[in-house]
């Protein structure tokens, strides 16, 4: 894909916001560069720096550094699973990627971006704390509010995506706060739940930049 933006060609999404989206510590580096609010994030190579953030910080997820579909990942909530989680990961020379765990009761928004508008939302929910649909998660169509659909936005906009998926999390006390942002999404989930033609809007987002040229 670099060589076809050599050569002129117009790539969306971007190689380099791909790069970017893939990587979970440069996409949650560049959304807090951008103000937006992330969980309590820390990166580590060494089991005992694990150890210790996890006690910092109580309830985590571990995440693997890529990785999608919520594939992976594992909530660690008592230091006798923490010790077993990182000690595992040391064997497979593995980054220890924690985030402090969020309670929402099994609900968080995916919300579709292009270009400059949110062109379809879903409200995901599941048993569990994994609301991904391709984890069981169930969808249901819904209408993001304005802070909501602008957080979507800002997200995509941070990581330099023309179109992505943007996770969006309520806690509790109010704070909506972005998890992922997902630029090689896919969107079958969503459109079993609305009516949105996310393919459709994605070619005329493409034609669009390539009258502009």
């Amino acid at each position: 894909m670099h060589a076809l933006e050599e050569r002129g060609i117009p790539v969306i999404n971007s190689p380099r916001a791909i790069e970017r989206t893939v990587d979970k510590l440069w996409t949650s580096a560049l959304l807090e560069r951008a103000g937006l609010p992330v969980p309590e994030t820390v990166v580590c190579d060494d089991p005992d720096e694990a150890l210790a953030a996890f006690r910092a910080l109580g309830d985590v997820i571990v995440k693997p550094l890529f990785g999608s579909m919520g594939l992976g990942m594992v909530r660690v909530t008592t230091e006798e699973m923490a010790f077993r989680v990182f000690r595992t990961l040391e064997t497979i020379r593995g980054v220890y990627y924690l985030q402090r765990a969020i309670d929402h009761e099994g609900c968080d928004v995916r919300a579709f971006v292009v270009g400059d508008r949110v062109v379809g939302a879903i409200e995901r929910r599941a048993a569990g704390w994994r609301t991904n649909i391709a984890r069981g998660g169930e969808a249901r169509a819904i209408t993001p509010s304005g802070p909501w659909a602008e957080l979507a936005l800002r997200a995509a906009r941070a990581v330099g995506a023309d179109y992505a998926g943007v996770d969006l999390l309520p806690a509790p006390d109010g704070t909506v706060y972005v998890v992922e942002v997902n630029g090689i999404p896919g969107w079958r989930g969503l459109q079993q739940a609305t009516s949105s033609d996310v393919a459709a809007a994605i070619v005329d987002h493409c034609l669009a930049r390539a009258a502009a040229r």
